[in-house]
């Protein structure tokens, strides 16, 4: 079975493999074939680069689509929704970025002037360059080439100097797609290559004006389009070039160096480590490695870097005292990473975002005396969190579904304080269980309930709502969010160039609070962001002691140590249904939404949700949906293969899905209905952005839950199994939870043995030198 990569890890050059031990079993109940026996764990696959490059782009991004094959497929590039008369929340998003990161770039230009390199390159490329043949010569030592700047000092407070923000970007009409002729020119190259036509439209988009041109004369250009592998891109190349086509091209060395770091991004990367990268590269058939790397540097397609070891754990070396230790810092230990600009950039701006944030005085809004009335007004941790946000720019809270009454409780005190205080989720089913959770404060002792709507007034958005404009309080006239306090929940899933917009977008003297569970699947796109700051410590923590409730509660609680304990479940709350083969597994997940759950938990069909680990394979999203259609919404597909009342997941860009249910469809495109959302995706997009949703991966369910959910374990998805995995999706659910086992012992071995798998990141090296104190 195709299975979806999970976090990043697919593509992990270096991971360590899993041991093998069994562990314990889960609850038991009743129903169509359910046994109280336990299901097992998975034996984890070892990790490459090239590994990586197997995954597909746009599943590893977003989590929604296995990749094609062969270029004979059209690759699956998730983008937001285009063609209607306003601008759609994914193209806003993605203006808000634009934005955003020609901000960054104007920073970084006014804080390091170019430096003339005596080559054709200018710049930093150049005097990157540079510095790495001065190393690899042995003309340098490297710690006095890539010397760490000195700590920034500390603000002084109370009022931080404003920054110029971006102005927030105001909706425009859709732009149009490339010109026909620029994509019959195209289509005629990759048709003399023996490329796929269809390919066309996506080639001219990327390479942007004289594509043709630029794939005549570097084929391999090709794999800058989602979805081709460097096999097929050899194939195009040696179709156009003939005989002048050969392995050791510095094209090809150039494009498989920026195809393995865009595969390395999709697989949760920032930077991969020269070792790695050049491993990798031997593997594709690139017979000089050294020199496709320094070639790729050359001419600014990756930037390479070299951190102290030192720093990785976020404390940076001591100073030597006077007149002493110049030889050992000359020794210093060191690592070489190399990363695409763009995330490259998006770190270091979330590293001075947090430290402007850290380093800086909270604005005053209230007084001691009241921040610590609202504090003893609540208990435990919730109590803990408003002294530590009254004092601090920047704050982490952790903690399970049952936690979110303590963030709630914060929102409720800040801005009952006269702050403008927000919240913002990672989808729509999250903002609006919190909504109700803030409307329902005297029930924020227990877990949050399904909500259908979130109030117009409520302040609660989404993230990428926030972001583009769509959602929450708008911004000021300098272009930052019209905010005091953003407590952003489902912190795991921010990715780098996400958690970058949201930190760079907030107002001096505001505080930030993330907020979320350490133990789920990390972000679809690259970074560890919450995971990074929790082991650099260099903000208050305040970790959640309310467990989640019930017997789901304490099953997921032990997952979450390593433990798969077995639970009394006298309510069915916890059902293992074994099966021995995928049809099997098939029949009893239909026979459970369609008939045991509904009987017997009182959940319907429409509320329960099945998780299984890819989209491929016999018992894969798409088996699993079709088995589901039909018996539970029938029909012949008239539209792109949806009826109305096809229960769908719609991803309108990398690393986001909307549960949702079709409503119609017409000239315009699909009508959908999410979470409340009215949503038409264009009839060109539709293929590429919406799938079934009756069955969903865990990383398409992360950020959501349902009354009742049941997990599908084929046999061959025990290689695919972890410990976050098996968190994420049984956490999913509120009331019920049905295990369709068919892995044995792979299940506790997963939970046991097999954590999360690295991502290499520079963001707590980035972080060190700019803290004060630490």
């Amino acid at each position: 079975m195709s299975t979806e990569p999970e976090t990043t890890e697919d593509a992990e050059p270096g991971a360590p493999g899993a041991g093998s031990t069994s562990a314990g079993g889960t609850g038991s109940g009743t129903g169509g074939g359910e046994t109280g026996a336990a299901p097992p764990a998975s034996a984890s696959a070892s990790a490459s680069a090239s590994a990586s490059a197997s995954a597909s782009a746009d599943e590893a991004r977003a989590g929604t689509e296995d990749a094609p094959a062969g270029t004979g497929q059209a690759a699956d590039a998730e983008g937001g929704d285009a063609g209607t008369p306003q601008v759609s929340e994914a193209e806003a998003e993605l203006r808000a970025q634009q934005v955003e990161r020609e901000r960054i770039e104007q920073r970084k230009a006014e804080k390091k002037a170019p430096i003339a390199s005596g080559t054709k390159l200018s710049g930093k490329a150049a005097d990157l360059l540079a510095a790495v043949r001065a190393v690899e010569s042995g003309e340098k030592p490297s710690s006095t080439v890539f010397e760490e700047p000195p700590p920034a000092p500390r603000r002084s407070a109370p009022e931080p100097e404003r920054r110029p923000r971006p102005v927030a970007p105001e909706p425009v009409s859709v732009p149009a797609g490339p010109a026909p002729e620029a994509v019959q020119a195209v289509r005629q190259v990759l048709g003399e290559g023996g490329a796929p036509e269809v390919l066309a439209p996506q080639a001219a988009a990327v390479l942007g004006e004289g594509a043709d041109d630029q794939l005549r004369a570097d084929p391999w250009q090709l794999l800058r389009i989602a979805g081709v592998r460097p096999e097929q891109a050899d194939g195009f190349a040696r179709a156009l070039l003939g005989a002048e086509c050969g392995p050791d091209d510095a094209r090809r060395g150039r494009a498989v160096t920026g195809w393995l770091l865009e595969q390395a991004a999709l697989a949760g990367h920032t930077v991969l480590e020269m070792p790695a990268l050049l491993a990798a590269l031997a593997q594709r058939g690139v017979p000089e490695p050294d020199s496709a790397v320094q070639d790729a540097i050359a001419e600014g397609e990756a930037l390479v870097f070299q951190d102290a070891l030192e720093a990785e754990a976020g404390t940076p070396a001591p100073a030597p005292a006077d007149g002493e230790g110049t030889e050992e810092d000359e020794e210093r230990p060191v690592r070489v990473l190399v990363g695409l600009e763009r995330y490259a950039m998006a770190e270091e701006s979330l590293a001075d975002g947090l430290a402007r944030l850290v380093n800086s005085v909270p604005k005053q809004d209230g007084s001691a005396e009241e921040w610590e009335r609202a504090a003893a007004a609540a208990q435990g941790a919730a109590a803990e969190l408003i002294r530590a946000v009254a004092g601090q720019g920047l704050v982490l809270h952790t903690g399970g579904e049952a936690s979110l009454a303590e963030p709630a409780a914060l929102l409720t005190a800040a801005r009952s304080l006269g702050l403008r205080a927000w919240a913002a989720t990672h989808g729509p089913i999250g903002r609006n269980r919190f909504a109700a959770l803030l409307r329902h404060s005297g029930q924020a002792e227990d877990a949050p309930g399904q909500a259908t709507e979130a109030p117009a007034d409520s302040p609660v958005a989404t993230v990428s709502g926030l972001l583009a404009g769509l959602e929450g309080p708008g911004r000021d006239a300098d272009g930052a969010l019209d905010l005091d306090l953003l407590v952003v929940l489902d912190a795991p899933q921010l990715d780098v160039e996400t958690a970058a917009l949201l930190t760079e977008s907030l107002p001096d003297g505001a505080r930030l609070v993330l907020a979320g569970d350490p133990a789920v699947l990390w972000s679809a796109g690259p970074g560890r962001v919450f995971a990074d700051l929790l082991a650099a410590r260099i903000c208050p923590q305040v970790a959640s002691r309310r467990p989640d409730p019930g017997p789901l509660g304490e099953l997921v609680s032990g997952i979450g140590i390593g433990e798969l304990n077995q639970v009394e479940a006298p309510g069915k709350e916890v059902v293992i249904v074994p099966v021995r083969d995928a049809g099997e597994a098939v029949h009893r997940t239909v026979q459970l939404v369609v008939d045991s759950v509904p009987r017997a938990i009182g959940v319907p069909a429409e509320e329960t949700q099945v998780i299984t680990p890819g989209h491929g394979g016999a018992v894969g999203t798409r088996a699993l949906n079709a088995a589901l259609k039909e018996r539970l919404n029938p029909g012949p597909g008239r539209f792109g293969g949806f009826d109305p009342g096809d229960r769908i997941v719609h991803s309108p860009a990398p690393g986001r899905a909307l549960p949702g249910r079709v409503v119609t469809a017409d000239a315009e495109g699909l009508h959908l209905s999410c979470e409340g959302e009215t949503v038409v995706v264009p009839k060109e997009r539709v293929e590429q952005s919406v799938r079934h949703g009756w069955a969903l991966t865990a990383h398409q369910a992360v950020g959501s839950r349902w009354p009742a959910v049941v997990v599908v374990l084929p046999g061959d998805a025990a290689h695919a199994l972890s410990r976050p995995w098996v968190y994420t999706a049984f956490g999913r659910a509120d009331r019920h939870l049905s295990v369709v086992h068919g892995v044995e012992q792979a299940l506790p071995r997963a939970v046991a043995e097999v954590p999360a798998k690295p991502r290499t990141t520079r963001l707590p090296v980035l972080l060190a030198p700019q803290i004060s104190g630490t």
